[in-house]
Order: C-alpha cells, then sequence, then structure tokens
C-alpha cells in the first residue's frame, strides 16, 4: 500500500512539473504585442467610483485618475484595470449611463497622457465594454462571466481581445445570499469548463479565469479554493487571482481593508507559488516585491 501511495505520488509530482512548464509557456495578446506568462503580470485597480469597498472617493477627478495612473505604471503595474460600476456587497445599483460618465473619461485621459498604457475595462455590460475598447481598452474584465450581459461576450470576442472570466452568481446586491454549495471546488471548476466552450464557439481567443474570492463564497469556501488554486491549472488558462484587502482578509484578521496590505501580501505569496499568472492589487509596488521574492523559489 505504501509503495502504491508513494508511486501515485511520485506520478502527480511530475505531472504537475510537466503541467507548471506548459503554463510557463501561456500567453496574451494586448494591443497587437505577445506576452508570455513567464512572471505574473499585475493590474492596479483604479475605481473611478464614490463607493467602491477600499478606495471609493478617491479618483473622482482627472487629476485624481492621472496620478493614479502614472503611479501604477512607474511602480510597475502592467495593466490598468478601470471600474465604474462598485462590485462590494450591496453595493448602489447605477445606469449604464452613469458607469460610462465615471469611466470614459478616464480612460481617455490616461491614454492622452500615457498612450502605451494598457487598459481594462471592469463591467459586465456589452455597451459600456464596446465604448470603453473604442476608447483605447485592450482588455473586458467581467465580474458575472457573461450572466448579466451576455452580448458582452461577443464584444470580447469580435473586438479580439482578453477576457477575464470570473466566477459569480447573481448581482452585487444579491450574491452574498448565495453561497450553497454542495462542493464549491467542483461547482466552481464546472462552471468554467461550461462557459470557456461556449467562449470557444465565438472564438473567444484569450481568456483569463478568475474564480472570484469574495463573489457568492463565504469566508471558508474563499479559503478552499485558494488552497486549491492548482485545480484550475487543469483549464491550461492563466489564472487571475483578486484578493487585494478583500473582507476574507480583514475579518478573517478582525480588522479593517485600510489595515489588510500585510494579509494581503501574504495571500499573494500563497497565490504566487501556486503559480497565479496574474494579480488585480490595490497596492502595486508591495506586489511587484512579493513577485521578486517568490520568484527566488522557481
Amino acid at each position: 500500500m505504501l509503495k502504491n501511495k508513494t508511486l501515485s505520488n511520485r506520478l502527480f509530482e511530475a505531472h504537475s512539473k510537466s503541467l507548471f512548464k506548459n503554463l510557463q509557456m501561456l500567453q496574451i495578446n494586448l494591443e497587437n504585442k505577445l506576452y508570455t506568462l513567464t512572471q505574473p503580470m499585475l493590474l492596479g485597480i483604479l475605481n473611478p467610483t464614490p463607493d467602491s469597498f477600499y478606495d471609493g472617493g478617491k479618483y473622482t477627478t482627472e487629476n485624481a485618475v492621472l496620478q493614479r495612473a502614472d503611479e501604477i505604471i512607474t511602480q510597475g503595474g502592467h495593466i490598468i484595470d478601470i471600474g465604474g460600476y462598485s462590485s462590494r456587497p450591496h453595493a448602489t445599483h447605477i445606469s449604464e449611463e452613469e458607469e460610462l460618465k465615471r469611466t470614459l473619461p478616464a480612460i481617455e485621459s490616461i491614454k492622452k497622457k500615457f498612450p502605451d498604457a494598457l487598459i481594462s475595462i471592469d463591467t459586465f455590460r456589452s455597451k459600456v465594454a464596446n465604448e470603453a475598447i473604442s476608447a483605447g481598452a485592450c482588455m473586458v474584465n467581467d465580474i458575472s462571466g457573461g450572466s448579466i450581459d451576455k452580448a458582452i461576450w461577443q464584444t470580447a470576442a469580435t473586438q479580439k481581445i482578453p477576457y477575464i472570466l470570473m466566477h459569480m452568481r447573481g448581482t452585487p446586491q444579491e450574491m452574498t445570499q448565495m453561497t450553497t454549495y454542495q462542493d464549491v471546488l467542483k461547482e466552481v471548476y464546472f462552471y468554467f469548463s461550461e462557459k470557456i466552450a461556449e467562449l470557444r464557439t465565438l472564438k473567444q481567443r484569450d481568456i483569463i479565469v478568475d474564480v472570484g474570492f469574495g463573489f457568492a463564497k463565504t469566508q471558508a469556501q474563499n479559503f478552499i479554493l485558494l488552497k486549491n488554486l492548482e485545480y484550475f491549472h487543469s483549464l491550461n488558462l492563466p489564472l487571475l487571482v483578486g484578493v487585494s484587502r478583500k473582507s476574507m482578509i480583514y475579518k478573517t484578521l478582525q480588522t479593517t481593508s485600510d489595515k489588510a496590505l500585510n494579509g494581503t501580501t501574504v495571500l499573494h505569496t500563497i497565490a504566487l507559488i501556486k503559480k497565479a499568472q496574474f494579480l488585480r492589487v490595490h497596492d502595486v509596488r508591495e506586489a511587484v516585491e512579493t513577485i521578486k521574492l517568490v520568484s527566488y523559489m522557481s
């Protein structure tokens, strides 16, 4: 029995090494430039919203937006992730027009001052995605995985830009009531399997997977997903981890999002060891340092 178990462990280790070697060859196309994901990429968060859970109200003027964009770029961020719709639990629902009013000027101002900046539009609405792409965005980050506005899939596929497919149930207003799973790991995996197959029929080329920490998950479920993050590598797609300053950190530590930087760095370290290719972060400099240190273990 022990001999069989040892053989099984060796086979698993061999498979894992082979898998991670293949993962290093994953690529993504951004503005007609091919990036090989041998090192993780960072999405720096820029929310021109009044009510986001951590940075709400900080970036509501053009000057503040440009200062934040400059900070992300100079500190080593690769992509600026702009979202005009707060997705925190029970956030106020806003119209498309309001979302566009918040995001389009921000994108246009950034592209004017930083023409080479890579911008992701964080939205679940196809109209917002379309107009953001026209303004200069080169990636769609959809928290709903196409569940709210499925036309957003066609938008990303037609425009031939990367699409971040996140797992969520319901909407930000109701997701905290939708956390019942028989097996959260398997159900999230099957969700991705089905949606990836549909996206491929639309000829969507670049897909990035985000398990959706904090979205229709309990604290315990969040940590189950993080602990088993390698499980999703069998999808053979890049993995994005978005845990920055979230409640899974500050509620566990009985603190606040303002004091959750250390906890964020700890979870980023775990995610990187488990071979996440993208981190979505508030604190770019600290994430860059984390990547540098973890890279010495590879």
